[in-house]
């Protein structure tokens, strides 16, 4: 009995949904916190790091920074999903968070143009690059990690990824909101716009210090590991891939469209920088609670019925919103927009991560995940900024934000009618 007792392996305790929770989204809500903050305070980055004669060509170079650093993410996800998906989870989500780290060390500390001339744009893509490599393999190592540890809650479980978006949306916009309070626009432009970068170096040791304190999930731990990952997945499951991809498309579409509506307000609809940070401070109020009751709702009727009402009622309603906003510019109708979009986002985002997670077979989940969704938000979402400034630029209208949005809809309504097969 004894001998027998001692080849047995030790299980691992049974996780706490708490703790697993804090573990893997705290990661999640670094990245989307530096990412809100660079969307939100776009202008003045602009003016610090890419001064032009022209400030709409200064702000089109650092929205095309902030683009350009969604180049690197499927690398990203090649390597660091692929390395989850071989040694583990929890290492690949520490490397994640680590590097993350040293990106947004670089944004809040470096020197403005002024003081180190060309070396500071190119230092700021520098650090956009590291941590699109990093955020290029959170998600799927994340989600992986969550829905593995709790297969009969997946919905709910996974429902918090997006949820900690929100969150982070949430606390940018509080931090946009207070600066514009509390400092006057030349100490925004001199030094405050930093501030909120400083705050997200802060998430980062704590989030590190609870990774390096969880377990591997059961069924990552017992599976057999495939000898090369990316070479099954690229070989036999390509046409998942381009569901997922398809999946993520009008989510991801929005959430970006949501970091620039700052921009978009105080640009095009000429309204004052606080009443833009209003708008998204609602909408991250709506997306950090609603998504995690979307999740619960879905596993009480299903997620489907969820994810095609939420594209049809987009499809519909998106452009009399914009219409609205456009024709009678108001404080309260930008909120309602705003508003509008993160309850729409909220109920499609909720379903997205544990459907993706269904596509792919536990030993290529991570690399799956990481790669489609990086796709994704790489095409469709980290550009998404610069091309409605084009699109309005180049159409003369305002309304244009509306037209991306609608096309962005129709194609994950294609994607979510093929891979209805692979939900369970």
């Amino acid at each position: 009995m004894s001998s027998l007792s001692q080849s047995q392996p030790i299980a691992a305790p049974k996780p706490s949904l708490h703790k697993t929770l804090f573990a893997t989204c705290i990661g999640n809500a670094l990245e989307w916190f530096d990412i809100a903050v660079y969307g939100f305070f776009a202008s003045y980055i602009a003016h610090a790091f890419f001064p032009v004669d022209d400030p709409s060509v200064s702000l089109l170079l650092t929205f095309g920074s902030f683009g350009v650093s969604f180049l690197i993410r499927p690398l990203g996800a090649v390597v660091l999903g692929n390395y989850a998906d071989r040694h583990g989870r929890k290492k690949a989500l520490l490397l994640s968070i680590n590097l993350m780290m040293l990106g947004g060390a670089i944004i809040t500390f470096m020197p403005g143009y002024a003081a180190i001339g060309m070396a500071a744009p190119i230092l700021i893509l520098l650090a956009r690059l590291i941590q699109g490599f990093s955020a290029g393999g959170e998600f799927g190592s994340s989600t992986a990690f969550l829905v593995e540890h709790f297969p009969e809650r997946k919905a709910f479980i996974a429902s918090w990824q997006f949820a900690t978006q929100g969150a982070s949306t949430l606390m940018a916009s509080a931090f946009g909101l207070g600066l514009t309070q509390l400092l006057s626009e030349s100490q925004i432009q001199s030094w405050g716009w930093r501030i909120p970068f400083a705050f997200g170096l802060l998430i980062g040791p704590l989030g590190a210090y609870i990774r390096r304190h969880v377990h591997e999930p059961a069924s990552f731990r017992q599976q057999e590991r495939a000898p090369s990952p990316l070479k099954n997945l690229m070989s036999r499951q390509k046409e998942l891939i381009l569901l997922a991809i398809g999946l993520m498309v009008i989510s991801t579409a929005v959430n970006y469209m949501l970091n620039y509506v700052p921009t978009y307000a105080t640009k095009n609809l000429h309204l004052s920088g606080s009443v833009a940070f209003s708008a998204t401070l609602l909408a991250g109020v709506i997306l950090t609670v609603v998504t995690p009751l979307m999740g619960l709702w879905a596993e009480r009727i299903g997620r489907v019925p969820l994810m095609w009402g939420s594209l049809l009622l987009l499809v519909i309603t998106i452009w009399p919103a914009f219409q609205l906003v456009v024709s009678h510019t108001t404080a309260l109708n930008l909120m309602l927009l705003v508003g509008w979009m993160a309850f729409l986002k909220s109920i499609y985002f909720s379903t997205v991560p544990s459907v993706m997670a269904d596509l792919f077979p536990v030993s290529t989940r991570a690399s799956g995940m990481a790669i489609s969704y990086n796709i994704s938000v790489m095409v469709f979402g980290g550009f998404a900024p610069l091309i409605c400034t084009l699109l309005i630029s180049n159409t003369g209208t305002s309304l244009a934000p509306s037209y991306y949005l609608v096309v962005m809809a129709c194609l994950s309504a294609a994607a979510l009618m093929r891979s209805r097969k692979h939900m369970s």
